[in-house]
């Protein structure tokens, strides 16, 4: 028998079923997990399994099949948070936040959707992007409520990135700081205040250097649309694999840009919530 429906990440070190279950669809509840287990919904390696002690091994693939069939569907997002207010995803390189004109079909939010339809957890509404090349935390509300509070406190929210560029800044640390618009190609570019152009606030602080490459520790107090990319490409320093900012190589064959650490107040605990995802060891080995 083939897996239907979801698909698990990898199991990458030997397990009971169960346990591993539980890490691996958080936030759903233990009965929960138990009863797809109990009704044969869950499979590895493409047979149904019941039994909680199961022993799992390095590579098998564990799947969540539908209650009704239904040709596979994509890979689960790795969730590095959720509750009742927020979740928050480590999107892949190469994946769009939300569908454009040219792709409908799988998007990080149709993914995500049809991830919660499948557990009974609701669903996600956009809180802000990634750009489809750039990789790390992504952040959605559980409600339209949440939805609205977050975007309207976005610049409260403190968010790192981590960017792999050409060449190394003049200074080891500073701030850029203009306004942003966006031209007819669809690409921004910076100027004054006038004519529609977004306040945008870039700090960053130069980590190490390799060779012809440089990282940055990148802060945003704003989230405009491009910033990053725009700001360091004005420092002469073009992410690695930006052609359309002016980078003249691409050895990750990806951006170079990983969106680090989040962190904010959360609405309910009022609790500081601070998130890290690790940075892709194919854009900058340690």
């Amino acid at each position: 028998m083939s897996d239907t429906g979801h698909r698990l990440p990898a199991v990458e070190s030997e397990s009971a079923l169960l346990p591993w279950l539980l890490v691996a669809l958080r936030p759903m509840n233990r009965t929960r997990v138990k009863q797809l287990l109990q009704h044969g919904r869950v499979t590895v390696n493409g047979s149904p399994i019941s039994r909680h002690d199961h022993a799992l091994h390095p590579g098998d693939r564990v799947a969540i099949r539908n209650s009704k069939s239904s040709p596979p569907t994509k890979v689960l997002l790795p969730i590095v948070h959720a509750d009742e207010a927020i979740i928050v995803i480590d999107k892949p390189s190469g994946l769009l936040t939300v569908a454009t004109e040219n792709e409908k079909q799988d998007t990080t939010f149709v993914r995500l959707s049809e991830m919660l339809a499948a557990l009974g957890a609701g669903r996600p509404f956009v809180v802000h992007r990634l750009d489809r090349e750039t990789s790390g935390l992504l952040l959605f509300a559980s409600t339209a409520e949440e939805r609205d509070r977050l975007q309207e406190n976005w610049d409260g929210v403190e968010k790192t990135y981590l960017a792999v560029v050409e060449g190394r800044p003049r200074w080891p640390e500073g701030v850029v700081e203009n306004y942003l618009k966006e031209g007819n190609n669809l690409r921004m570019s910076s100027g004054g205040a006038g004519n529609g152009g977004k306040l945008a606030i870039t700090r960053y602080r130069l980590v190490a250097t390799r060779g012809a490459n440089s990282l940055l520790e990148v802060v945003i107090p704003t989230g405009r649309k491009h910033q990053i990319r725009v700001h360091l490409a004005g420092l002469g320093c073009p992410i690695i694999g930006d052609l359309a900012y002016g980078a003249k190589t691409n050895p990750a064959r990806r951006l170079g840009l990983h969106a680090w650490k989040l962190a904010l107040k959360h609405s309910v605990t009022k609790q500081r919530l601070e998130l890290e995802s690790p940075m892709p060891t194919r854009l900058w080995k340690k």
